[in-house]
């Protein structure tokens, strides 16, 4: 690898991002703009990709929105022919996108339920990982970014689905890299408790900052834009050697206080 004088500037790069709109994907949306980057944003709400272009564009730069269900296998194939349409190259997809509902018990998830989970979280990342990585790797090379959750490794019962599908992230991010490389690298954040516009129902609570405190090592949940150096670093030429990885970004807590309390 040569050096290369600011590896975090994207400027003539496409990065596409599902589920841009909104949390973390806004966040990063607007950190790649920041970086001169240009982007697709994908989600089911077109209005809701059309602001965040307004968005991306006040900051000088240029996007796209495009009305896509990850779920959907058809909605994956529309999502990359057109983004290649509109930009004709595209450098970094971020597989963000995600649906995280709560169950009150296995038995009484239903099938259609169960089936919705599994396709946005693990199906959908699977169809475009492959689209995508398929151009990039007969192409310049690009790089692929998942993003997963600690849920992988520390589920519960009430989102037990949700948990076994960014299992299977984490696992398609080193099949993935291995498919693609070396001329795609491809990498996950496995995100903890953020703050966000999705979250806020429960993440500002009292019970969820006690439980931050006591068990965080950073005592408290992350806010959007800290993510963001975590995505440009795993996109960036900064990243050359790093793929396969999955990144844990949670605040601690992965590694409760507790667990290294004397006894």
């Amino acid at each position: 690898m040569t050096a290369i004088a600011n590896p975090f500037d994207f400027t003539g790069k496409v990065v596409v991002i599902t589920g841009g709109s909104r949390g973390l994907g806004h966040a990063m949306a607007l950190g790649f703009a920041r970086a001169g980057a240009r982007l697709a944003i994908a989600s089911r709400k077109i209005d809701s990709c059309e602001a965040t272009v307004a968005e991306i564009r006040a900051l000088g730069s240029d996007a796209s929105a495009h009305a896509i269900h990850v779920g959907k296998w058809a909605d994956c194939d529309r999502l990359a022919a057109e983004a290649y349409a509109r930009w004709g190259r595209v450098d970094v997809l971020i597989n963000n996108a995600g649906l995280s509902p709560v169950a009150p018990s296995s038995l009484q998830t239903p099938e259609e339920l169960f089936d919705k989970v599994m396709a946005v979280n693990l199906k959908g990342p699977f169809r475009l990982t492959a689209l995508f990585g398929e151009r990039m790797a007969a192409g310049e090379g690009g790089a692929i970014i998942n993003i997963s959750s600690i849920s992988a490794i520390q589920p519960s019962p009430d989102t037990a689905p949700y948990a076994a599908a960014k299992a299977g992230l984490n696992i398609l991010t080193v099949a993935s890299a291995k498919e693609y490389g070396p001329k795609v690298r491809v990498n996950c954040i496995m995100c903890g408790a953020f703050h966000t516009d999705i979250s806020k129902s429960w993440s500002r609570t009292e019970f969820f900052t006690h439980r931050a405190r006591e068990n965080f090592a950073l005592q408290r949940g992350g806010e959007p834009d800290e993510i963001v150096g975590a995505a440009l670093y795993l996109a960036s030429p900064a990243a050359s050697y790093t793929t396969g990885a999955v990144l844990t970004i949670d605040g601690g807590a992965a590694y409760p206080k507790a667990a290294h309390s004397a006894d």
